[in-house]
């Protein structure tokens, strides 16, 4: 059901160039085009054409008022089929993209038969997107796709450059028990070590890329509209509180894929976002498997791990005894193939099942899935709730650190792998989360917090009324009714 005007409203969505961001920001666009607005879909050129590759043209074409542009990114052309370095893509987004943008902005205002851009929905790392927004006086949202807790901890890396507690002195710093020391400044998070912050404060350099990039885009949140983030308000609620302080009006509006998944429109569910084609052979695999007996492994769309990682994981999985299903991305392995070893393969033929890449959703609420072993990135963190499955988390990056220590110690739903990982500890961790009491017990409580993400997204939920006031006080054009 439409706005009733004469025109649609017109919002462009433009999501930061990886995986991870462009999957929660086309379920915003899709729920944005069930209520009424017009959509148009901003990837960079890379990130098309590797779409327009996993999933073919048509896929893309099968809706009215829902439109891919592409604006370039500004670094050197590329035939890899992977992510790009994500410290060069900040630095070209910053410089080169703001230019193209406004003139896809124009472009769009001036093409007859289209409405005028009425709003923006910006990822928070593409914050140059708040300067066209306000050329056009027109509304801008961000959306932060990380965790409430990991967007907090990016908010303060400032007080903590204040602090001096990042950059590290030197290297030892990662070694000699300061990793370990606790953070008590930043309100709304308890129990935080410096380990468990994002882990661009592990820097030795003042001017560090991610450092200063992270701490400048979160601290441009204030200038937009609104922000929202995919979380819901019993799930972080400290964290949330504390944001609200800070920004001039945020909406937890999560978990995203459960909001979707309200709506029952099969062409809006046919426009997909995976970078990599899906291989949905392991669907049927999985049910040829007992309930609950299958380990989940995938570390994601960015985390690289070394050829030695590789096998330790291998080792592990195969040593546990337990069924699993391993999705290996062609660029896992830093610098070479995911080669894994032969002996591995023939002990494990029977009981595991490898793929490149797969519809995580989907296995997750596969009633074969009793564990995930996961990078704690926050859309597989989400989904796992969503699945009501409890996680062995081995983080990489980024906010993936803070995501794991609230899964662990606040959540109750998982523990954790040395980032020096060892065969041994796979073994036991994969069992335990298979088989084990810790592994009952966080499954235990990965159900409680998937019925109170269920409820959240209900009619009448915190996430639910979220949405809705998000577009009716935000995003709908003054002259709009309501929708």
């Amino acid at each position: 059901m439409g706005p009733v005007t004469e025109r649609k409203p017109h919002v462009v969505c433009i999501p930061y160039p990886a995986q991870g961001h462009i999957n929660p920001m086309l379920q915003v666009a899709k729920l944005l085009h069930h209520r009424g607005f017009h959509i148009t879909f901003v990837n960079t050129e890379y990130n098309h054409k590797r779409l327009l590759k996993s999933r073919g043209p048509d896929s893309l074409n099968g809706l009215p008022d829902f439109h891919f542009h592409t604006i370039p990114d500004g670094l050197p052309p590329s035939d890899i089929d992977g992510t790009q370095d994500i410290p060069a893509l900040c630095e070209s987004t910053v410089k080169t993209c703001l230019v193209p943008f406004r003139n896809l902005l124009s472009q769009l205002n001036a093409t007859d038969g289209l409405p005028p851009v009425t709003s923006i929905v910006s990822d928070g790392c593409m914050s140059f997107t708040l300067d066209a927004a306000e050329e056009l006086g027109i509304p801008e949202v961000l959306f932060w796709t990380p965790s409430a807790c990991g967007y907090l901890a990016y908010m303060h890396y400032y007080l903590l450059i204040e602090k001096g507690l990042t950059p590290l002195e030197d290297l030892s710093y990662l070694t000699n028990g300061y990793l370990d020391t606790p953070i008590d400044c930043i309100p709304g998070m308890k129990d935080i070590r410096f380990q468990d912050l994002p882990s661009f404060v592990r820097t030795t350099h003042r001017d560090d890329i991610m450092l200063n990039f992270l701490n400048r885009e979160s601290r441009r949140s204030n200038k937009a509209t609104a922000i929202i983030v995919n979380s819901f308000d019993a799930f972080e609620k400290d964290v949330l509180d504390a944001l609200s302080s800070l920004l001039p009006c945020i909406y937890s509006i999560g978990p995203l894929h459960l909001l979707l998944n309200r709506i029952q429109d099969e062409k809006l569910k046919a426009i997909g976002s995976n970078l990599w084609r899906e291989e949905s052979e392991c669907l049927q695999w999985l049910n040829s498997k007992e309930p609950g007996s299958v380990v989940y492994v995938n570390f994601g769309s960015i985390t690289v791990m070394t050829a030695q990682q590789l096998v330790e994981f291998a080792w592990g999985l195969a040593n546990s005894e337990q069924t699993f299903l391993w999705i290996i991305r062609p660029d896992l392995v830093r610098g070479d193939s995911a080669m894994l070893p032969t002996e591995f393969e023939n002990r494990t033929t029977e009981r595991g099942m490898l793929a490149s890449w797969c519809p995580q959703e989907k296995v997750l609420n596969h009633p074969a899935i009793g564990g995930f072993l996961t990078h704690s990135g926050w859309n597989s963190t989400l989904e796992s709730i969503g699945g009501g499955v409890p996680v062995i988390c081995w983080p990489f990056f980024a906010e993936q650190q803070t995501n794991c220590r609230y899964s662990c110690v606040h959540w109750g739903i998982g523990d954790q792998i040395d980032n020096n990982v060892k065969r041994e500890d796979v073994e036991r961790l994969v069992r335990d989360l298979v088989v084990g009491d810790k592994g009952k017990e966080m499954k235990k409580k990965a159900m409680e917090w998937k019925k109170k993400a269920e409820e959240a997204i209900a009619l009448g939920g915190s996430s639910y009324l979220n949405f809705n006031n998000l577009v009716n006080q935000v995003l709908l054009p003054k002259k709009n009714i309501e929708i």
